[in-house]
């Protein structure tokens, strides 16, 4: 049996949210971030589920679909 972490608790959490789901958009505050479970590993974590994440000032956003992004303006 292997013990969770509290940055795999928190992973587990955010991933589980509706909008993870649907398909839809997460934001958190990047320096909250980086204090819970560090750039890389977040990094990593939305690159392994096929996610898009975007830095708009102070917060990421996680686009929760593999599809491709389209910048209209």
């Amino acid at each position: 049996m292997t013990l969770k972490t509290h940055a795999d608790h928190w992973l587990a959490q955010l991933f589980a949210a509706k909008a993870v789901a649907n398909g839809g958009v997460i934001r958190r505050d990047r320096r909250w971030v980086r204090r819970e479970i560090g750039k890389e590993r977040f990094i990593a974590e939305v690159r392994q589920r096929g996610f898009h994440l975007i830095e708009a000032g102070e917060q990421w956003l996680v686009i929760c679909t593999a599809s491709p992004l389209r910048r209209l303006c």
